[in-house]
């Protein structure tokens, strides 16, 4: 599909979703070869009307030129005319509708431009009018927009262009754990958080607003946060689509097999971020196998400051933090001085391979992670107000593309940077619930 047609989707995205039915297109779509069978099959088993919609839409993008006007087409056929209106005005004047008549339904056209090879531009004749062929009626489906030059796909493989996205409709769409260590002990020689709890508000309220049950415990010890994820592992998730936790903590760089890092309780005891995804993984928790399990980390990946390194004016925009930046860092430890293999026998590290699970986290591994005294960290302001902005049109992994870019272009003191990132075993598309 051409970028100006690809723009004119994205840029209506929110009224296609809300609007469109896609079971009335699915035969034209066929028919005219946008779409083959197995393509149709999978957007819809992507869920209910809304998500196959999404899921159509996205689709639609991977297809060939043709692929926009015969869309057009598909909606005026099945009266869906005042989406075809809304599309077409913003459409260049190369794609136009026939005047319609009795006996003729209104069909977009694509004014064609001539196709030549580099080799053939400067020969070709200017006293003779490019010839296109006319397209006459079949009996059989037309082929793909743009199958002339791929190889048919054997029967059975998975096609890469698209992919399902996961059930997310279930109300409440699931269970969200927000671990908020603010006031550290004495003994445990760490400085308290401010400015946590400005983070912490703003993610009960979005995931509220995201349709999950969010539940926030504050200033826990290590064998507290264990007892909170084995208390969500061991609830019947079963009714829900999606499981959250947020942890925002002191952190520090541990060895580890799988998932960097580790986070801290308030008595100085760590726990590894790989044993905090282990309570929700298959093995534990067998209601939420196949079902999509976020982990959002707002702590420190190890002490090393990130001075960054020099780019060409166009390519950065500035966004210079304040005196009030303050680090969640701890020097790295040894994964096995303080937290022993007995402790919690549902919290093993020999695990199969973990699958639906995507653990986001605020900065790099064996990096600072930035946080305003005032306003709260830089990544979850960021990851707040991208939810906020994109949630309703965007899948997850997109708006987290989003926060690493937003992020990169702060500067703590003028001077230090911060790289977000995230380790993703999700194998579908994630879209929140939205109000649209």
């Amino acid at each position: 599909m051409e970028e100006t047609h690809k723009k004119i989707l994205q840029r209506n995205r929110i009224n296609l979703v809300r609007d469109l039915d896609p079971s009335k297109l699915y035969d034209g779509l066929l028919e005219k070869g946008v779409f083959t069978q197995d393509m149709i099959d999978e957007i819809k088993s992507a869920g209910v009307r809304r998500d196959q919609a999404r899921q159509l839409v996205r689709d639609l993008e991977t297809r060939g030129s043709r692929a926009f006007p015969l869309f057009l087409e598909c909606l005026e056929e099945t009266d869906q005319h005042s989406l075809a209106e809304l599309l077409l005005n913003a459409a260049p004047p190369a794609v136009q509708l026939q005047p319609s008549s009795p006996t003729r339904v209104v069909r977009p056209v694509v004014q064609p431009l001539p196709v030549t090879s580099p080799m053939d531009v400067d020969k070709q004749r200017k006293d003779v009018a490019p010839v296109y062929p006319i397209q006459r009626p079949s009996t059989t489906p037309s082929p793909s927009p743009e199958r002339e030059n791929i190889r048919p796909r054997p029967q059975g493989r998975t096609r890469r262009d698209s992919f399902q996205s996961y059930k997310m409709d279930a109300t409440p769409c699931g269970h969200c754990l927000i671990i908020n260590n603010v006031e550290f002990e004495a003994q445990s020689d760490l400085n308290n958080r401010t400015g946590s709890n400005i983070d912490s508000d703003k993610l009960e309220r979005r995931f509220k607003a995201l349709n999950f049950i969010v539940e926030v415990r504050t200033n826990l010890k290590q064998r507290q946060i264990k007892h909170e994820l084995s208390a969500l592992s061991k609830k019947d998730h079963s009714q829900y689509d999606c499981c959250v936790v947020i942890m925002l903590s002191h952190g520090t760089e541990v060895s580890h097999s799988r998932f960097p890092g580790a986070v801290y309780g308030v008595d100085g005891q760590y726990v590894p971020v790989q044993y905090i995804t282990n309570y929700l993984n298959g093995q534990h928790c067998p209601s939420l196998q196949g079902k999509p399990k976020l982990f959002f980390i707002q702590a420190c990946g190890g002490g090393e400051k990130d001075t960054g390194f020099e780019v060409s004016p166009d390519e950065f925009e500035p966004s210079m933090g304040g005196e009030d930046d303050q680090t969640d860092a701890i020097p790295m430890s040894s994964s096995s001085d303080s937290l022993s293999m007995s402790d919690e026998p549902d919290a093993r590290a020999t695990l199969p391979t973990p699958s639906d699970i995507l653990v986001s986290y605020s900065t790099f591994p064996g990096y600072v992670s930035w946080r305003d005294t005032q306003s709260g960290s830089w990544y979850v302001e960021t990851l707040d107000r991208i939810l906020e902005e994109n949630a309703a049109t965007d899948d997850l992994g997109t708006m987290l593309m989003m926060v690493n870019h937003e992020v990169s272009q702060n500067s703590a003191k003028g001077l230090y940077k911060q790289m977000p990132g995230s380790f993703n075993f999700l194998r579908k598309h994630l879209y929140f619930q939205t109000q649209l």
